[in-house]
Formats: C-alpha cells, structure tokens, sequence
C-alpha cells in the first residue's frame, strides 16, 4: 500500500461514521494525521468496510473547480469538481458549499474505493482535503449555508418583488437595519424581529437557516437581509416574527462570516 494511501485511511476513519475512529468528524488532516501516528489503521478499515486501493498515480492532490454537486455526511462536505472537463471528488470538515462555488485545496490526502455509510454511497476515489480556499462564491450576497443531502434549500424571493413589513413591537423590536446598525450594542442580548422569509435551508449543523427581510436597509450596504439559526422551520414567503440571541461578527471558518446572525431563534407565524 502507498506512503499516501496509509495517509489517507485515518482521515476515512475521521468520519462520524466510524464510531471508534480517534478524532471527532471535522478533524483537520494533520489533526487525523498525528492521531493515527498513535495506532494502527488496520483495525480501521475492517470497522470502515472499506476496500483497499491505491488512488491513482495522476491523481491531482491540488485541486481547483467549480462545484457541480454537494452534501454532508459522516461529519464532511463533499463537493463534485469540475476543471477543464474532469471532475474530481473532494471531502473536508462541514462548510458551507453552493453549486457554482470555486473552491482550491493543497495536499489533500487520496482515497480509492471509499465507501460512506452515512451517504450510503460508493466512491471511486475522494481526496480528503482541509478547508478550501474559495475562489470564488455563486452568490454575490453574504455567504449563506449550502443545503445538506436531502435538505431544502429554496431560491430567495424574486427580484423587484417590494418587501414591507411592519416593526415589531415590544422594548426589544428592531427592524433589520436597526439590527446591523446596533449589532455591537447588542451583541448578545435578546433582540425580536419581524419579517419576510425569503429563503430558508434546513439540515446545516443540525440547524435551520433562515433568511428574512423586511424592506429596511439595502443588499448595497448588506444590511437588509438578516439570517436566522433554529430548530423550526417556516416556509419562503411566510411573515414570521423571530426571537432569539443576535451575534455580530460571527465567523464559521472558510471565510465565511455574518456581520450579525440570530441564534437559536424562535419562530412565531
């Protein structure tokens, strides 16, 4: 068996999906690196079921694409991409990924036949990378969280369509604009806020991620669009009212960072 393949089974072990692997699922690949050093990886693959292989010799450890597909599972993004007409299967810790983003690796670690219970799903070969570079992301808006498998994921509502929606009441009401406008004054308190969903994702982070507006603000300043962390769910084109903790400046690695975010928001239609 190759020095890289020897490498690469402690990182299949990493998943969420190999109940005794040494590091929790998002490990970095140094992280899984150092742990194996500790243990052998043989017992690993009998409890991963996975096939050995060598990936092969051409295989670009480096990769740059475009997304073309996505998922969670077995705690990893894996991400289909495409450069020059080949695509190449990628896995990393859980990031946010959108179809349409460009994403760069360096010294991922390749894998050949690679079975993933959690997405029951055969790979020929997947390179296990850490978090990507993003060249380049499909929305030009502030990053939103891509869906998981079988998440929903519904498209912002159209454009030119006029949101107003009246200020809730009480002593800890804002509008949105109000919100980023105070979000340092009011980072970590209770904050309520009504508006218009306009887009909502479900499934990211054993969370729901929904996007309000309620026509304050503008998409030129990014203050108008106010996203919301929960455990229930409204639909796209629902007027809810939303309560929860704000944060500002939040930051969920790979760049990807909310000027102001409600947390663990309570949804009232």
């Amino acid at each position: 068996m190759s020095v890289l393949l020897t490498l690469a089974l402690p990182v299949a072990g990493n998943c969420a999906e190999a109940p005794k692997a040494p590091e929790k699922p998002g490990a970095s690949v140094e992280a899984i690196k150092d742990s194996m050093s500790k243990g052998g990886h043989g017992s690993m693959m009998g409890m991963m079921g996975m096939t050995e292989g060598a990936a092969p010799a051409d295989l670009d450890v480096n990769p740059t694409g475009k997304v073309v597909e996505t998922m969670n599972g077995g705690g990893y993004t894996y991400a289909n991409l495409e450069s020059k007409g080949t695509r190449s299967w990628v896995a990393y810790p859980v990031l946010e990924t959108r179809v349409g983003d460009s994403l760069s690796f360096q010294n991922c670690l390749p894998m050949a036949n690679f079975q993933s219970k959690a997405l029951n799903r055969k790979f020929d070969n997947v390179l296990f990378c850490n978090a990507p570079e993003i060249v380049s992301s499909a929305s030009a808006a502030e990053p939103k969280p891509a869906a998981a498998k079988g998440a929903v994921d519904k498209k912002a509502a159209p454009s030119g369509e006029k949101i107003k929606v009246e200020k809730a009441a009480g002593a800890n009401a804002y509008t949105i604009e109000e919100i980023f406008a105070k979000k340092g004054s009011l980072h970590g308190k209770q904050v309520v806020v009504k508006g218009q969903v306009v887009k909502v994702a479900s499934g990211i982070m054993n969370r729901n991620w929904i996007h309000i507006q309620d026509g304050t603000g503008s998409e030129g300043k990014k203050n108008n669009d106010l996203t919301v962390t929960t455990d229930q769910m409204a639909e796209v084109g629902d007027v809810v009212t939303i309560s929860g903790t704000l944060a500002k400046d939040k930051d969920f690695g790979g760049g990807y960072k909310y000027a102001a975010i409600i947390e663990k928001g309570i949804v009232k239609k």
